[in-house]
């Protein structure tokens, strides 16, 4: 993670020479996020590991779940799924704390633009909503306005779990739920992009200069194509017919061996001597 860390950082800083100047997301340092972003998440629990790993903005901005199960110890994926959606939160804003803080200031009082609410805010818009016994429930849940908007599979019901509301009180349930549709079904319907699969990690506004390329084998594949059918290797030569009619043993049909050992002796192979059959 600090190799990671300097990579992403070096790569910034040559970017920022040539005079793109250094990415939104490093203004997020690890103290930020270790404490204010963690919080703002619900999940404080974790600050430890992060503050650890010195996990800042370009550094956030490449986490998987691998990562956060192998290096930050988030185990549980209700809560891995929690912080990668409050990544993408980030990335959809291009990694720039004021156009966010200014946004949930914005909402502070009013029940709107709930994708950037906070775990705190949420607990607010519990409370406001008569369910203030329940509230407090929410504390280190991950229960965060961008899981809010852009999970589609979290409902009433998960919110209900997560504050704890006992499946016998239907009323508390039904409530819940007409205010969460009330809340939540116009604000997805506002979204202008669509979600990326959870696990991946989202990039800053740059590519990675210092990833490397694998090289490519087409050249030697199509090389190698054509040596075989200039040695009559191919598997319809063989058989007549091709490699995946074999029955379910793996061995050729008994009607085809006799196939097989007429093609062995017009084989174009055995006119090679054992010098060019090795070059080839």
């Amino acid at each position: 993670m600090h190799r990671r860390k300097l990579r992403l950082a070096i790569e910034d800083y040559r970017d920022a020479e040539s005079g793109h100047g250094l990415s939104k997301a490093a203004d997020l340092d690890h103290h930020w996020v270790a404490q204010a972003w963690l919080t703002d998440v619900g999940l404080p629990q974790y600050s430890q590991f992060f503050h650890t790993h010195l996990v800042d903005g370009r550094l956030l901005s490449t986490l998987t779940h691998t990562d956060l199960e192998k290096h930050l110890h988030v185990s549980k994926k209700a809560h891995q799924n929690s912080l990668l959606l409050g990544i993408q939160l980030l990335h959809t804003l291009n990694f720039d704390k004021e156009i966010l803080q200014s946004r949930r200031s914005e909402c502070g009082n009013q029940n709107t633009d709930p994708v950037v609410w906070t775990c705190h805010r949420i607990i607010k818009w519990i409370k406001e909503i008569d369910l203030k016994e329940f509230a407090d429930n929410l504390q280190n849940s991950g229960v965060h306005g961008a899981i809010m908007v852009l999970d589609p599979s979290f409902s009433s019901d998960t919110m209900a779990t997560a504050l704890c509301i006992p499946c016998n009180k239907h009323m508390v349930r039904h409530h819940l739920n007409d205010e969460m549709k009330a809340l939540v079904s116009a604000a997805r319907a506002g979204l202008d992009q669509e979600v990326e699969p959870l696990g991946t990690p989202p990039t800053l506004h740059r590519q990675s200069s210092l990833s490397s390329s694998s090289p490519s084998c087409h050249d030697d594949q199509q090389s190698l194509r054509r040596v075989k059918q200039q040695l009559g290797l191919s598997p319809k030569n063989f058989t007549g017919r091709k490699i995946s009619h074999q029955n379910r043993s793996g061995s050729f049909p008994r009607n085809g061996l006799q196939e097989v050992s007429l093609q062995r002796e017009r084989c174009p192979v055995r006119h090679f001597s054992a010098a060019e059959l090795t070059n080839v």
